[in-house]
């Protein structure tokens, strides 16, 4: 299903359609508020700064404090709730607040630009006489059996190849696999596994030009999300083989290393080199993030990106095609894949005020954000760890990461979800504009 791009006249009426449902807020505590209209939206302002704290400090501190702050964070609404109720106003405030969630609702639909929201173009699927799927039975907990992947692949007429452990505990190097695959005839290459597995062997694929087939069998797999893969089904990928078509996505690359998702530097990449980062990511990441916003005491970064200058970062994202302008962290979504840009991220906060600033998207103190073909990262040290598409790596300075505009043909299947355009960050100074008949 592919997604409808509001017109630009749409998008205007969506703007002004915005601005008067939180004028209509307003209004709404005026009429029926009277005189104590700026008594109550004062503690609605001081609720809203005290959730904005209490975020902070939950991620920024630990023990008491930490408990502290998330009780913080739940009692504030609950402290503005009271105060309505006290003055027989609670279903005045109800309202409000209805008013102002489709506000935001009707903005971020005015944001949603017409450029680059087109899915990405479709080819023809080219005919497979040998596919091979190389497949790793322990990812995402052990997706490959529970889905019946193997058998459900050799009746499509795949074959199948099992990463092997060996006493040692070294896993069967999956690029020597693949290669291995090719010299025996597979024509089309496949994986059924994590983000990392699916960089190593779609490298192979494109060097020789052959279609590549992703299988979601990972934990996060995000390049299969953005492929408009169901992620929920892994099995459903398989479709492909017998009613497919091709995309045509770029490929990114760190100091020669391929990844499809993202390069993070700095206090990110310190999370995935945690020993427990694979077993529980989150966790594991909420127990590193307080010591590395408190202040990141790694190596320094630099970074350029086309014109733009990345001093002293906190944490640095390169990404394979930039991410929407409401993820900060990569999590999210990439409307395209074949853009031919990377994507740049750098965050560097120092205290309550600049991380509640970053909400303000691009215009955030501590946020700096750009495009370009080509990134370089370079550090006060000779190597520094680097996680590429999840995977911990050590590499040598300056690291430079480029896109390979195209590089790979993927397969997917004719049926699929679907790409859903990335969120945009609220940004009410362009919704203004919107709303006045300019041009974003």
């Amino acid at each position: 299903m592919k997604a409808t791009t509001p017109t630009t006249t749409q998008r205007r009426w969506l703007a002004r359609a915005s601005l008067a449902s939180i004028l209509a807020a307003v209004l709404t505590l005026g009429v029926f508020a009277g005189a104590r209209t700026f008594g109550l939206l004062a503690v609605g302002l001081v609720g809203l700064v005290l959730v904005a704290a209490g975020l902070w400090w939950s991620l920024a501190k630990q023990g008491t404090l930490r408990v502290l702050a998330v009780v913080l964070t739940v009692g504030a609404p609950v402290w503005v709730l009271v105060a309505y109720t006290r003055a027989h106003l609670t279903w005045v405030a109800v309202l409000a607040v209805a008013l102002w969630l489709l506000a935001v609702a009707t903005g971020r639909a005015a944001l949603v630009r017409d450029e680059g929201a087109a899915a990405m173009p479709e080819h023809p699927a080219p005919r497979v006489l040998h596919p091979v799927l190389i497949m790793n039975p322990r990812s995402g907990g052990g997706k490959v059996g529970r889905f019946g992947l193997p058998e459900r692949a050799r009746s499509l007429g795949a074959e199948v190849r099992l990463l092997e452990w060996h006493d040692e505990g070294e896993v069967t190097d999956v690029t020597d696999m693949a290669r291995k695959a090719v010299a025996e005839g597979a024509d089309l290459l496949g994986v059924a596994g994590g983000d990392g597995t699916q960089a190593q062997v779609a490298e192979v694929a494109a060097a020789l030009d052959l279609p590549f087939l992703v299988i979601p069998a990972g934990t996060r797999n995000h390049f299969a999300l953005d492929l408009g893969l169901d992620r929920d089904d892994p099995s459903k990928a398989l479709d492909a083989l017998r009613d497919g078509v091709e995309l045509h996505v770029d490929l990114g690359s760190a100091n020669g290393l391929p990844f499809v998702n993202n390069v993070s530097f700095g206090a990110y990449a310190e999370v995935v080199a945690s020993p427990a980062y694979r077993d529980d990511k989150t966790r594991t990441a909420l127990r590193l993030l307080p010591d590395m916003l408190a202040g990141h005491q790694g190596p320094r970064l630099s970074a350029h990106a086309g014109h733009v200058e990345f001093a002293e970062p906190q944490a640095l994202l390169v990404s394979n095609n930039p991410y929407g302008t409401g993820d900060i962290a990569g999590l999210g979504r990439r409307s395209r894949l074949d853009g031919g840009e990377l994507g740049c991220v750098g965050v560097r906060v120092t205290g309550a005020a600049q991380a509640a600033g970053l909400l303000r998207g691009r215009r955030a103190a501590g946020l700096v954000r750009t495009n370009a073909p080509h990134v370089v990262v370079d550090a006060d040290q000779d190597r520094i760890q680097v996680g590429v598409d999840g995977e911990s790596v050590s590499l040598r300075v300056p690291v430079h990461c480029e896109v390979r505009p195209r590089a790979l043909r993927v397969l997917v299947p004719r049926h699929r979800p679907g790409m859903r355009r990335a969120r945009p960050m609220l940004d009410w100074w362009h919704i203004g504009r919107l709303a006045a008949g300019r041009r974003r």
